[in-house]
């Protein structure tokens, strides 16, 4: 089968819901002959809830290359570099903030602004709630710029029955709404 190979960022912030991440990742790996290449970033706060939620998964052992989070020398923190999707999962209130306002303080602010300037794919895997109307209007605002507010929401139609499964349904749709070709649960496909 022929795909439209991706250069992915996946970014990783300190909402709590870092198995969403390990799950994103773990996904992008069995997709590999779908992607030319594969970015990781982890703010300072997604390190430490990631040691903490998914302790015996370490930041290190991840098979993708892992870049500094001040790191502005990185391929996409241009827009030459032709990255053409990045996902930020879990996607905290403060980076959706500071992304929404333009505010490039870090490597995944800036390759936000980068994917949203060049008219790309920008997916913001939000998990906060219940949520105010200053994150409503940040989500608004990133929306008429281009991005997707994809909120980790499970779904039950499909029947999860793991904790594993319901993630997937979260993964999967994030997946799907990034252009990969995956073979997940789809609404009346499936008995």
């Amino acid at each position: 089968m022929s795909y439209n190979k991706q250069k992915v960022i996946v970014a990783v912030t300190g909402a709590s819901g870092a198995i969403y991440a390990r799950h994103l990742i773990e996904k992008l790996l069995l997709l590999r002959e779908q992607i030319d290449d594969a970015a990781i970033i982890f703010s300072d706060n997604g390190k430490d809830v990631w040691n903490f939620e998914e302790s015996n998964y370490k930041i290190s052992d991840i098979p993708f290359t892992v870049y500094p989070s001040n790191d502005f020398y990185a391929p996409f923190a241009s827009g030459s570099s032709n990255f053409n999707t990045m996902i930020v999962c879990p996607c905290s209130m403060g980076t959706l903030g500071r992304i929404a306002n333009g505010v490039s303080d870090g490597l995944i602010t800036r390759a936000a602004d980068v994917i949203l300037k060049e008219r790309r794919k920008l997916i913001l895997v939000t998990r906060e709630m219940p949520l105010n109307l200053i994150h409503i209007n940040n989500m608004k605002i990133i929306t008429l710029a281009g991005g997707i507010i994809c909120p980790a929401s499970p779904s039950f139609y499909s029947n999860p029955d793991t904790i594993d499964s319901l993630i997937a349904t979260v993964i999967d749709r994030v997946l799907n709404l990034a252009g990969f070709e995956l073979n997940a649960y789809q609404w009346g496909k499936h008995e």
